[in-house]
């Protein structure tokens, strides 16, 4: 399935943040304490999602038939999370798919997705993180040939930080 990636504008910010709450009330319904603050954000959160659609980092994941699957945000670097790096790299945060599109493999096809652009870009990792209090997805992760690095405590959660080497 080809993918479409459209840029994020400021006029879409509540699809993002109706995405965001939409994916944390299915994770709720599965028992997993994993972004329940999207339910109703923090000003901190509001103001990072803001930032990210000022910055031309998240995206709309589209079909060809412009149907819109999910989102992603594509950052060059990651001071919060992972702090200065030396080695280029791209780092995905929001990866959301829509529910009634789970099971279909979006999510692999949207990883697959920035890792070859990443590639193109000369980028030798892929870094994401995780809520590690959700350990289905830190498994998803890893089956997608992601490896655990680190630990990062935020005020919210602590998160495992995961890369995949591309180069």
């Amino acid at each position: 399935m080809k993918l479409i990636f459209k840029s994020i504008n400021k006029g879409d910010q509540n699809e993002v943040l109706k995405l965001f709450k939409k994916s944390a009330e299915k994770i709720n319904r599965l028992n997993i304490d994993h972004w329940q603050y999207w339910k109703n954000p923090p000003s901190e959160k509001i103001k990072w999602v803001e930032e990210g659609i000022e910055n031309n980092e998240y995206f709309f994941v589209q079909n060809t038939h412009y149907e819109t699957l999910g989102m992603v945000r594509i950052l060059e670097q990651d001071l919060v999370y992972w702090g200065e790096q030396s080695e280029k790299a791209k780092y995905i945060h929001s990866l959301v798919v829509k529910e009634k599109y789970n099971g279909n493999g979006i999510g692999s096809l949207i990883l697959h997705n920035v890792a070859n652009d990443a590639k193109v870009k000369h980028c030798k990792y892929l870094r994401l993180d995780v809520d590690s209090k959700n350990s289905k997805l830190c498994k998803y992760y890893e089956k997608q040939g992601f490896k655990k690095v680190g630990i990062k405590k935020l005020p919210l959660s602590v998160y495992t930080l995961y890369q995949k080497k591309l180069i």
